[in-house]
């Protein structure tokens, strides 16, 4: 039996999200799974990407089977929110290091909020996905899948509105931590791209995007390649990061220094002149 065109995407998914899913592993660890939550969801846009390209592969030798085409088309199309709360993670780190400095608008708890949002947004669609499938294989979009993309929509304004204003402290981030809001700004674009799939295939009723008859030329330029692209630019500047010092994002703007940014001459001052 020929390989389709979707077929043929899927398979190339594997090819690049297996080794992304190890080198997202790798970050965690690198940079902590606490610390840096960021590199979490990349684990999980990677996972997500290859088990929907996996489901669809199945539908090779079991075409009829509806369980594997809806649980490979709500896998496929979730994948905005956690690239969003990745951006959203790196964003944590730089504002991090702008509080050791000075005060800033964006807020650690904002960020958490705009996550929030996101998280809602990822749940309504696998809820939406999940019940836009009828007995015979019909799709049809939910309300709740409006209701997830609308959500994702207000949380990828805010990571642009957050972004821009972290970008305007850039001069007080340290030299090593500025490549983060360089990574979040070239993401943005293709992100958007990707949104813009997502939106006209909830709300637009073209044939052309949806899961089941979606076209997929335009499926491999707006989705495919643009969440690609994402995760090359991520990881690429991740893997160039320093890994932060324990409790390294206390903000020291009142003063307070951590004995790891302390001169020999402090310390020995402290200490009374002893060692």
């Amino acid at each position: 039996m020929a390989l389709t065109e979707h077929n043929n995407i899927s398979i190339a998914q594997i090819i690049i999200y297996v080794p992304s899913l190890f080198i997202a592993v790798w970050l965690s660890y690198k940079h902590g799974f606490g610390r840096s939550a960021g590199w979490f969801y990349l684990i999980i846009f990677s996972l997500a990407r290859i088990l929907g390209a996996s489901f669809q592969l199945a539908t090779i030798s079991d075409p009829k089977n509806l369980n594997l085409q809806v649980g490979a088309a709500i896998l496929q199309t979730i994948g905005l929110s956690p690239l969003i709360m990745l951006q959203l993670g790196l964003l944590g780190r730089a504002l991090g290091s702008i509080r050791k400095s000075t005060t800033s608008f964006v807020t650690e708890k904002r960020l958490r909020l705009v996550q929030v949002i996101a998280l809602v947004g990822l749940i309504l669609g696998i809820v939406g996905g999940s019940s836009s499938f009828s007995d015979t294989g019909v799709y049809t979009v939910a309300d709740t899948s409006r209701a997830g993309t609308g959500l994702t929509i207000a949380a990828y304004v805010l990571l642009v509105l957050a972004t821009v204003a972290v970008a305007l402290q850039l001069s007080h981030i340290e030299p090593g931590e500025k490549r983060l809001v360089l990574a979040v700004g070239l993401s943005l674009p293709f992100i958007l791209v990707r949104l813009a799939y997502s939106g006209e295939s909830v709300f637009g009723n073209n044939p052309d995007f949806s899961p089941l008859t979606a076209n997929m030329n335009i499926y491999l330029g707006m989705a495919v390649i643009m969440e690609m692209i994402v995760i090359v630019i991520v990881e690429a500047i991740g893997m160039t990061l320093h890994k932060l010092p324990a409790n390294k994002n206390v903000p020291v703007a009142t003063g307070y220094q951590q004995p790891w940014q302390q001169s020999e001459v402090d310390r020995d001052h402290e200490m009374g002149g002893y060692r």
